[in-house]
């Protein structure tokens, strides 16, 4: 797994230190079996970015801080230039470049999504988190399945769902997707 992950994978160990919680009181909040949370904690699994945003809902805590390290600190705005967010690779296939890292107490967190292509027969890994979302395609063409309901989006098209319904994209046309994502 690469460096990134490991590094969030060190603060979720830290996190849950300084709150002295068990693994698995943890891996409830993250539904997830306490043998595959600590496979997180151990920086050799992917670490999804439903898996931190129930983290950070459930102790208070920043997305962006479990993602990125970094504390946010402004509160009037706070300017993302082109190229420059905060990013995390979380594997090969994706990378999400955060848009607000520095603005701190945040209502949603806007990220650019990178999705490389993959082979046509593999499937889409499907997540969910508590909240809504929004995507927006600004590049390629994307298939969104979101509780098993398959949409195809295309450049400037975009969607507004329950992000607690199971959900998952892939790379059509094996071309890079690039889109805007907003998790509220």
């Amino acid at each position: 797994m690469n460096e990134q992950i490991k590094q969030i994978a060190e603060r979720l160990i830290g996190l849950r230190d300084v709150l002295e919680i068990s693994p698995e009181e943890m891996s409830k909040v993250c539904d997830l079996t306490t043998e595959e949370y600590l496979r997180l904690e151990s920086g050799t699994a992917d670490i999804s970015v439903s898996v931190l945003h129930r983290i950070a809902q459930a102790y208070g805590v920043e997305l962006t801080t479990l993602m990125f390290g970094d504390e946010p600190k402004m509160s009037a705005y706070f300017v993302t230039r082109k190229g420059k967010g905060v990013a995390v690779e979380r594997s090969k296939a994706y990378k999400y470049q955060s848009l607000a890292a520095g603005f701190a107490g945040r209502k949603a967190d806007p990220f650019l999504v990178t999705v490389h292509p993959k082979s046509d027969n593999e499937p889409v890994h499907l997540n969910s988190h508590e909240g809504q979302e929004y995507n927006m395609v600004l590049g390629g063409r994307l298939l969104l399945n979101i509780n098993n309901k398959e949409l195809i989006l295309e450049e400037g098209d975009s969607v507004y769902f329950n992000s607690g319904l199971p959900h998952g994209m892939k790379a059509l046309d094996g071309n890079i997707v690039t889109f805007l994502a907003i998790i509220f």
